[in-house]
């Protein structure tokens, strides 16, 4: 499958919890590369918008609506900080750019950079951590012998037993 090339409407630019939504009208009954859309609708696709910013962004081309006066293009994107400068064009018309990603479903889905450590939960509901990670044992105990206070009654061992 080629690029597909669309003079749409840039309807609306909305944020969900972890993605932007971004929905494009197609106006009129008739759409171009129709047979090409429908099998690109429910995979992972790379959209740009001609003389935008923004390079090519990774999306998962969500759903294709159609009814008689327009279709409904919309897009999930997640991860893509650069996604913000499209905002000034919704409501515009704009050309864009659609063609296939090598990418899956799964891939798109876990996109976003897991924080903290690694780790897998058992089916009893324990939890087991990768090796070589920092665990409870390896944080210090207590404050070192030699700590020095800025307030001269804490330096007083007297005065901290009361």
């Amino acid at each position: 499958m080629s690029k597909i090339e669309l003079s749409v409407l840039f309807k609306k630019m909305q944020k969900d919890d972890k993605k932007e939504i971004l929905e494009f009208h197609v106006q009129g009954d008739e759409l171009q590369h129709s047979d090409e859309l429908v099998q690109l609708a429910g995979n992972i696709a790379l959209l740009e918008v001609k003389n935008s910013e923004v390079d090519k962004i990774t999306a998962e081309f969500k759903t294709l609506q159609r009814d008689s006066k327009k279709t409904v293009l919309k897009f999930n994107v997640k991860g893509d900080t650069e996604i913000i400068k499209l905002y000034t064009l919704a409501g515009s018309h704009v050309d864009l750019i659609l063609e296939p990603s090598q990418m899956s479903i799964e891939e798109f889905e876990d996109m976003d950079p897991h924080e903290g450590i690694d780790y897998s939960v058992n089916n009893d509901g324990t939890v087991e951590v990768v090796e070589g990670q920092v665990s409870m044992d390896d944080l210090p105990n207590g404050e070192p012998d030699d700590v020095t206070f800025d307030d001269p009654d804490l330096s007083d061992p007297d005065i901290l037993l009361d």
